[in-house]
């Protein structure tokens, strides 16, 4: 297994908890931005920098995620597209995506995308909290555990 996060948009606190996790496990942690990213020196982090433009990161990422992998996003179709290759989805506020639940996650995305281009104001995500990066490290641990090779 490995861990690949979609760092453009990965809250610091978030990045923090997976790097000590990766430290902590051995598990290989590879953050994928189109900006360069300070990283601890580390034989189990690295981050990639790929070029600016729409979902270059998105794309690099479902290009090189494998089956077992755990792919940090809150972007649905991206998780849509990791679920599809056999990968499993954790959002940096702690929700998990899996087959069951991810039609319904895009459903949703594609009717308040629809909203917004009418002109109807929907608000943006909550601000991120405490309670979200207790939930996130609470669900990685479960997800590390999990997937603990024997």
């Amino acid at each position: 297994m490995k861990i690949w996060v979609d760092a453009d948009a990965c809250p610091k606190p978030i990045k923090e908890i997976l790097f000590r996790a990766a430290t902590r496990t051995g598990i290989a942690l590879t953050l994928i931005a189109n900006q360069m990213l300070a990283v601890p020196r580390s034989p189990h982090i690295r981050a990639v920098q790929v070029p600016k433009g729409f979902d270059v990161a998105d794309n690099e990422i479902a290009r090189r995620v494998e089956i077992g992998d755990l792919v940090i996003t809150s972007d649905i179709p991206l998780a849509a597209e990791v679920i599809a290759k056999g990968g499993r989805v954790l959002t940096p506020r702690g929700e998990t995506y899996d087959q069951g639940s991810i039609a319904a996650a895009l459903t949703m995305r594609n009717f308040m995308d629809t909203l917004r281009s009418t002109g109807v104001e929907t608000g943006g995500p909550a601000a991120f909290s405490a309670s979200d990066q207790h939930a996130f490290a609470r669900q990685l641990d479960r997800e590390l555990t999990r997937h603990k090779p024997a």
